[in-house]
């Protein structure tokens, strides 16, 4: 069982922010003869890098191509607004865009989230990346909103975050090449489900013991009842009258 034709291993793309970890050490401890490689891709190079056959299967932000690709979401993130620690926005629990109209919102190349129109006022220039535009929050350029995930995965000790509650929010799930549904692609689509090892797609189940047979063994044999007519233990004359019928009347008085 391979990955893919020329390589005996299962590889599996992810984009920044994603945190493969937990369903890896799942499959080293199913899948010990097959190793999983590991490729780190900006979200942009996923569905190229899927096309291309470098990866058998990619964690990516959505949404994706399904007319050439399938997907299984698997959670949809918080969106965050990152800001320096003493920034007023700290004082809140959560914002709305609202609260970011007069602000410096930077809007990186890279953006992940489906915006209408980004709150806020724009950059002199966008950064390249979520990471520059860090930078520059730290810098007290402007402020980020971005998926949790990328906030924590940039995190500076100056700079926090605070949920923006009618923001875009990005979701995350496992893509693959519609016509390469491999049998390593459905091992690890059960593992991002949840399914044990027994549970796995395409393994017959077991069939099931007959129970009735021990059950008839243990069970003990059932009592006949009495024939009329026929003579018994019990009723050793017979007849219809059961024990009744074997009563004696009561003697006659002597005249």
């Amino acid at each position: 069982m391979t990955g893919t034709a020329a390589s005996p291993s299962f590889r599996l793309a992810y984009v920044p922010g994603v945190t493969p970890g937990k369903w890896v050490r799942i499959w080293n401890e199913r899948l010990p003869d097959v190793p999983l490689e590991l490729v780190a891709v900006s979200a942009a190079e996923a569905p190229d890098v899927l096309r291309d056959g470098r990866a058998d299967a990619a964690l990516v932000r959505l949404p994706v191509d399904r007319t050439v690709f399938s997907a299984i979401p698997l959670y949809t993130e918080t969106t965050v607004v990152v800001v320096p620690k003493d920034h007023v926005v700290t004082a809140a629990d959560e914002v709305e865009c609202a609260d970011l109209a007069d602000e410096t919102v930077l809007h990186p190349l890279d953006d992940v989230l489906d915006w209408e129109a980004p709150p806020g006022e724009p950059a002199f220039e966008r950064p390249a990346t979520a990471a520059d535009a860090v930078e520059l929050v730290a810098a007290g350029i402007g402020l980020l909103v971005v998926p949790q995930s990328l906030a924590r995965l940039h995190h500076r000790r100056d700079l926090t975050y605070r949920p923006v509650v009618d923001a875009p929010e990005s979701g995350v799930a496992l893509s693959w090449p519609e016509d390469a549904t491999t049998d390593l692609v459905e091992e690890f689509i059960g593992i991002v489900r949840g399914r044990t090892v027994n549970s796995t797609r395409g393994r017959p189940a077991q069939a099931a013991q007959p129970k009735e047979k021990a059950k008839a063994k243990d069970k003990p044999p059932a009592r006949r009842k009495p024939v009329p007519g026929k003579a018994t233990a019990r009723n050793p004359r017979g007849g219809s009258g059961g024990a009744t019928g074997g009563r004696r009347g009561k003697p006659r008085r002597r005249s």
